[in-house]
């Protein structure tokens, strides 16, 4: 008696729980004031690239040799990058591939002509021999991702 109770209470949550979005036909709606009104999608099928839609990164270098550093060492470094498009450049996101390079970007939109960076810090600790370490920027440009490295070699305490 008490499992037939259970699965009936489960039938009835598992029916009741709808989506909002599934109600109003699939759309989202975008809240007004949200960083959604700058990101737009340039190209559409069968039309011809809208670069007029996009902004443009351009980094005054991608590539930081640190060089030879001693394990443990806390490597920083600053990527100066300029927004050469028409429209504001917004990144939604900048990753490493692990753990110990961590970057932090401007979480508001750069007008078009502006200055601005991405701090990236990596932890040598436990980390040996030659490095090469990305990080993946994610923003409304053409390609979307864009990517930066910090490399050098890190020696072993002795």
């Amino acid at each position: 008696m008490k499992i037939l109770i259970y699965c009936w209470m489960l039938i009835s949550v598992l029916f009741s729980c709808q989506s909002s979005t599934l109600e109003s036909g699939g759309v989202e709606e975008i809240l007004p004031g949200s960083n959604a009104s700058i990101i737009r999608n340039p190209v559409e099928a069968n039309q011809p690239l809208d670069s007029n839609a996009i902004a443009s990164i351009q980094f005054d270098q991608t590539i930081f040799d640190f060089g030879e550093v001693m394990e443990g060492v806390l490597v920083e470094h600053t990527f100066s990058f300029a927004n050469k498009g028409k429209v504001p450049l917004l990144i939604t996101d900048a990753r490493s591939t692990c753990g110990c390079t961590v970057p932090e970007w401007p979480r508001q939109p750069i007008p078009p002509g502006q200055v601005a960076e991405i701090s990236v810090r990596f932890d040598t600790k436990q980390k040996f021999n030659q490095q090469n370490k990305p990080v993946t920027i994610t923003a409304n440009t053409l390609p979307a991702q864009t990517t930066i490295y910090l490399r050098g070699f890190v020696k072993a305490q002795q």
